[in-house]
């Protein structure tokens, strides 16, 4: 039976009446500082933590539970040996912990926070009281958060003011996640405002389920979607949906891909992704030529893909996407005319996000089986471009380059873009030898391909790729260099007339 109750709550959401209820019942009401206040102008009877251990808070509310007369009373088991116990020492038991923690996260979601005030928002005697009932939930309830109010009344109201054992485990479990969510959101913040290890001995990441996707890669596979509890707010899980079917888990898969694409660049952009890799980047003096130049890229696999713009979308470049099959259009923006012309797509997802700046998020993180693999983000900035063959490129085709080089970043590896006039031309993703990737991308260009530049995610291992290069009439190419057999790479770029530049750094992206 739920006798006693140590209520104790940073989030007053629901407080009243659920205190209510519980006093209706005949629970006795334990609470403290804010808490107890809150209770006691509504009217609702409450006993002052410092009443039950005979010790005031003191340290500005630092210390306030933490005694031996308040775990003693969480901590019992219901066995005649412990019972005597408490009688002895004078403790009498608590049934029922409701705490909330102090708001760290919201806190450190703040611009500008202050170390000193992201300190004091540390909970301490909240996390112990949650894990003291947790521990000895056979006999205590836990409740966490005022979402799970309704569950307990109507559990007590079911089984006569008492919980279930199954309603407890229940809550046991949801408590330790609480907990350990609270943790790791302190540790990792910590970690990176402090200047901690890179790459910490124990890595915690919390997270936090904000839904669940009607199913995961393919219908048979559940899935959902967790967020980060302290993040940007610029990126895919942030933008506002303003029309169409809820995303599904490769929708927000593909429109990260082409939101972290797009921001490379400040100039109008287009990006259209497919299965993850772009399948036509552009720019443009407006957002319509840059889109319109997108789509000329390959319009076949621009079919039912993603389409991100990093500038307001207006009613002609509306038309264009609402012309053929979409899954999703991002934008910062969207013209009244413009968003109207795109609703008139029931199914399309269009999505606002406001934040275009690029991440600074410092780790990147692949799932394998038994384990985490963790790295730096792949972020770095401005490229160096050394000219090995000596054959001098123009203006138009070092922009060329520049542009390449950054979209051949996101590509997966192997990986090779075809470039001209700051628009792709053809792209080789994913292939198992890089001249098969050449291969692929030259032949998505086709005549296209003549006076192109090229990028290439990682060195050419033999002269090959440039022979088929050179065969296709491409003029500039930028690679990491890296590779055994560069000098004879870099050879044959001499005896094709190639401008050929090395970067010193490898964009593998698998």
């Amino acid at each position: 039976m739920i006798k006693t109750a140590l209520i104790s709550v940073s989030d007053k959401t629901g407080l009243i009446e659920f205190s209510k209820k519980l006093s209706k019942i005949g629970v006795k009401i334990i609470s403290s500082g804010g808490t107890y206040k809150s209770l006691s102008e509504a009217g609702i009877k409450a006993v002052k933590v410092e009443d039950i251990t005979g010790f005031p808070e003191i340290l500005d509310g630092r210390l306030k539970t933490l005694h031996p007369k308040i775990h003693g009373g969480i901590l019992a088991k219901r066995t005649e040996k412990h019972l005597a116990e408490l009688k002895k020492q004078g403790i009498e038991t608590i049934d029922l912990v409701v705490v909330n923690l102090y708001p760290f996260k919201e806190t450190v979601s703040k611009k500008d926070v202050s170390m000193e005030e992201a300190i004091e928002n540390i909970d301490i005697g909240g996390p112990t009281m949650i894990r003291a009932a947790a521990k000895n939930f056979e006999s205590v309830g836990v409740v966490v958060d005022h979402s799970q109010f309704e569950k307990v009344l109507l559990n007590l109201e079911k089984n006569k003011g008492n919980l279930s054992l199954e309603m407890k485990k229940e809550l046991m479990v949801e408590a330790l996640e609480h907990t350990a969510f609270y943790d790791a959101t302190i540790s990792r913040y910590l970690n990176l405002k402090m200047k901690g290890k890179d790459f910490p001995e124990k890595l915690s990441l919390g997270f936090e389920k904000a839904s669940e996707l009607r199913y995961g890669e393919n219908p048979h596979q559940k899935a959902a979607l967790y967020l980060k509890p302290v993040r940007e707010k610029n990126g895919i899980v942030d933008a506002e949906q303003l029309n169409g079917k809820e995303l599904s888990f490769n929708n927000y898969n593909d429109a990260n891909s082409a939101i972290e694409l797009v921001k490379e660049f400040s100039e109008p952009c287009a990006v259209i992704v497919k299965h993850v890799n772009p399948c036509g980047v552009a720019l443009g003096k407006t957002i319509l030529e840059a889109f319109t130049k997108a789509l000329e890229c390959d319009p076949e696999s621009a079919f039912g893909g993603i389409i991100a713009l990093n500038k307001k979308c207006d009613l002609e470049t509306a038309k264009k996407i609402t012309s053929f099959f979409n899954e999703v259009v991002i934008a910062p923006g969207f013209d009244a005319k413009a968003l109207e012309e795109l609703k008139r797509k029931q199914n399309l997802r269009v999505l606002r996000l406001e934040n275009m700046s690029k991440s600074t998020e410092k780790f990147d993180f692949k799932h394998i089986n038994g384990g985490l693999l963790v790295q730096d983000a792949d972020s770095a900035g401005a490229i160096s471009m050394e000219n090995k063959s000596e054959i001098k490129a123009d203006a138009n085709s070092k922009a060329d380059l520049e542009f390449a080089w950054k979209i051949v970043k996101h590509v997966k590896s192997n990986g090779i873009v075809l470039v001209k006039n700051t628009s792709t031309i053809g792209i080789g993703v994913g292939q198992t030898s890089r001249v098969k990737a050449v291969k692929q991308a030259l032949e998505q260009a086709g005549e296209k391909a003549k006076g192109c530049s090229l990028a290439s995610d990682a060195f050419f291992p033999f002269k090959d790729s440039i022979e088929l290069c050179a065969k296709a009439g491409i003029k500039s190419i930028i690679e990491p260099g890296g590779s055994v057999k560069d000098e004879e790479v870099i050879s044959e770029a001499k005896k094709q007339g190639i401008a050929l530049f090395f970067t010193g750094m490898r964009h593998f992206k698998h």
